[in-house]
């Protein structure tokens, strides 16, 4: 992508009204524009993040067995009437008519619309187990909604929603995500610490968060650092065969929030060079709720000893378009973003220092036709700028790796090549910097 074709709208202040760092380092980045309260347009280098880690969500999902499909933003109030959640749910769900004066709402989750779709075409337990899930924007209405997209009105989620025909089954598939949020994480470039947590309105007996450590986190956090050292299942994990032991060796060691920390019980179990206490964010969470919607939305199956039985559920989410914002709260300095490679909007960036001179603007032309033809997803700062500025936007947006050009350093031979994970800067031939960046692909 050229720069001087692309839409990034770069602000040299920080907004007035953004608070945390996210926020800041989005709206200076060009990633978003606030719309409305707690609402914000995509903009095109915030889109592209967000893809990225869309697809590696849906990556690992499709992985651990789930099964995407697409459930509709605008719900029928009956379906949740029939579940008994209509009136408990809180002013945080968005009523509205249509103009049959029908109620319906704006879906903030959808456990009933899946109960629905399962017990309409499900019937014996040869079908399970079965999980459905899909990505989609949703919508809860906050009173008082802050801090960007960590804690927006309108947001993308990913909901996974399990279906067995017994509790041990259930809990399986349970521990079966559990395992897959930790790779789906470790792949983002994040370290993810599980706790054991609240179910809240969902319901059930079985729950737990998945925090990414963060200094300017909003939850305070104590665990076991042997827990966050612990290196994820991996993608060769075999679910069938080294799913138990993988959870049990981490369910074992104490990792619990503010909300749910027990001071006596931390001293007691952690030794005191292993206690960590820190700054989290929630990026996924949760729920084994057995029948607690089966039953009165009458989702049933033949069990294998011929009677009719309610399915055991789970639900399992991850807020994708808040995870962008928490990994910039843990992946920044002073200067802007450091994306991990996997979810950067572009894998490098080709810096033309001076735009118009014949060596410079043929050299740039040759490194940025080379990374994209090695599929190296560049970003070729060609516009007609001040090269302080070009560098202060690519520290600013991110970029993993640049090749950066200029007439001085042609004359001699060399380019610059930076990596703006390390902080590193270093001179060699055009052709040795097209070679180290290829090289990990």
């Amino acid at each position: 992508m050229r720069l001087s074709k692309f839409f990034l709208p770069v602000l040299k202040e920080t907004p007035a009204e953004a608070k945390i760092i996210s926020h800041q380092l989005m709206l200076r980045a060009g990633m978003i524009k606030q719309t409305g309260s707690g609402i914000y347009s995509w903009l095109p280098l915030g889109l592209r993040v967000l893809k990225k880690i869309e697809n590696i969500v849906r990556e690992e999902q499709d992985r651990a067995g789930a099964v995407e499909l697409l459930m509709p933003t605008i719900q029928p109030a009956e379906l949740w009437k029939e579940s008994g959640r209509y009136e408990a749910y809180g002013k945080e769900m968005l009523r509205i008519n249509d103009r049959h004066d029908r109620e319906m709402l704006f879906g903030p989750t959808n456990e009933e619309v899946v109960t629905d779709i399962f017990r309409s075409y499900v019937r014996s337990y040869k079908q399970l187990p079965l999980n459905l899930y899909h990505i989609q924007w949703k919508f809860r209405d906050e009173i008082r909604p802050r801090f960007g997209v960590m804690r927006g009105r309108e947001f993308l989620m990913k909901d996974a929603y399990s279906f067995d025909v017994s509790e041990e089954e259930a809990r399986r598939s349970y521990y079966k995500m559990f395992c897959a949020y930790l790779n789906t994480f470790a792949r983002m470039g994040l370290k993810a610490v599980p706790m054991r947590a609240d179910t809240g309105p969902i319901g059930g007996d079985l729950s737990h968060e998945f925090i990414i450590l963060a200094e300017t986190g909003e939850s305070a956090v104590f665990c076991d650092s042997e827990l966050v050292n612990m290196p994820p299942p991996g993608l060769d994990l075999d679910f069938e065969s080294d799913l138990l032991p993988e959870v049990e060796k981490r369910t074992k060691y104490y990792a619990a929030t503010e909300e749910m920390h027990d001071q006596s019980k931390f001293e007691a179990e952690v030794p005191e060079e292993r206690r960590l206490s820190a700054r989290g964010i929630e990026v996924g969470h949760i729920f084994n709720f057995g029948t607690k919607y089966s039953e009165p939305m009458k989702a049933n199956v033949m069990t294998s000893e011929g009677r009719e039985a309610p399915v055991h559920m789970g639900s399992y989410g991850i807020g994708v378009s808040r995870l962008l914002g928490g990994i910039i709260e843990a992946c920044h300095d002073e200067k802007g973003v450091i994306w991990p490679d996997e979810v950067a909007p572009f894998k490098s960036a080709v810096i033309n220092l001076r735009q118009g001179d014949d060596a410079c603007d043929a050299a740039c032309e040759n490194a940025y036709a080379k990374l994209e033809a090695a599929g190296f997803e560049p970003l070729y700062d060609d516009r007609d700028e001040r090269p302080g500025a070009k560098l202060s936007t690519l520290e600013l947006i991110g970029i993993p790796s640049a090749i950066v050009i200029g007439p001085r350093g042609l004359k001699n031979g060399v380019v610059e090549v930076k990596n703006r994970l390390i902080g590193t800067t270093e001179e060699m031939s055009l052709d040795a910097a097209l070679n180290k960046l290829t090289a990990g692909k």
